[in-house]
């Protein structure tokens, strides 16, 4: 086990009102260990960075940060961002390090396919590293899951797997899919599938058709769209931050994960990039976003229209 203290300056995302004050910030004590899973059916490396805010006291749920296809994600774990959103919400980060078996064709990943095997992984490494860093409750605690191309594809898959788990999850512009209709469990997490309007279009046609079967059956998703941004992060992860802000505040329980409903968020219009309160008014009879927060609704309408935040 290793550990290391670091200051750093006060960080905003974005002017989107997500602000880590200099105390959250500076002298932060934290901690750092590393997990690995033997090779499985659906993936030759699993590998595991644990970051945790050493003097947060329980940890509320682990920010899992899956890069895109066959990446090495544990440094993200050490992202200054990443690490003072993880303090002022006393969350455990997981970096990880997912890799293929070799095999044909290489650009469909096999290990994304969570259920397979890779998912399991994940949370064996999850529940030895909790025991390791004296955090009990990381072993069980809800899940945010955020990815880059193939790692929005992991997160996808993770969620129609074992969405008890998951407390909000990001699809970030990735292009193959094993889950058409996701069960009915796994509509019910938040989430957010962002586009980029540069991207090749297979990917966006992909991520387009997987919103509009599931939003159609009631899914708790949004598709965020931003015109500008390729095969790139671009201003998706300054909105993710506020999205998962707010469905932590709204989600967190004392045991279990509160639910959310339809009635309870904000619809937004993909054509005329607007939105209102559920049930103020009609819906289209198009696809519609569905964000949980106001606030959430104004980053999505800044990123769809391209304005500041």
């Amino acid at each position: 086990m290793t550990s290391k203290r670091s200051s750093r300056a006060a960080l905003t995302i974005a002017g989107l009102g997500v602000a880590f004050s200099a105390a959250q910030c500076q002298g932060l004590g934290n901690a750092t260990i590393e997990e690995a899973a033997p090779p499985g059916r659906n993936y030759a490396k699993a590998e595991f960075r644990l970051w945790y805010p050493s003097d947060a006291g329980t940890l509320q749920a682990t920010l899992v940060l899956v890069p895109g296809s066959n990446g090495d994600g544990r440094p993200e774990a050490d992202d200054p961002v990443w690490q003072a959103f993880a303090a002022k919400h006393k969350l455990a980060l997981l970096g990880c390090n997912f890799t293929d078996k070799p095999h044909e064709q290489n650009f469909i990943e096999e290990y994304v396919a969570a259920s397979q095997g890779s998912g399991q992984a994940l949370l064996d490494s999850l529940a030895k590293l909790a025991g390791r860093a004296g955090h009990p409750e990381i072993a069980t605690a809800p899940l945010l899951l955020w990815g880059m191309s193939a790692g929005g594809e992991f997160n996808y898959e993770f969620v129609a797997w074992k969405p008890e788990r998951v407390m909000a999850f990001v699809v970030n512009k990735g292009g193959i899919y094993y889950t058409a209709l996701a069960p009915r469990a796994a509509r019910d997490v938040p989430g957010m599938l962002f586009v980029g309007g540069k991207d090749l279009e297979f990917r966006t046609s992909t991520i387009v058709g997987l919103f509009a079967v599931n939003r159609r059956a009631g899914a708790l998703w949004a598709l965020a769209e931003e015109p500008g941004a390729a095969h790139a992060v671009g201003r998706s992860r300054d909105v993710a931050t506020v999205f998962f802000e707010d469905v932590l505040a709204l989600r967190m329980g004392d045991r279990t994960l509160r639910t959310m409903t339809e009635k309870s968020g904000f619809l937004g219009d993909l054509k005329a990039k607007t939105f209102q309160a559920t049930g103020n008014g009609r819906a289209p009879n198009y696809p519609t976003a569905w964000l949980p927060t106001e606030r959430v609704a104004r980053a999505w309408q800044a990123m769809e229209t391209e304005q500041p935040f």
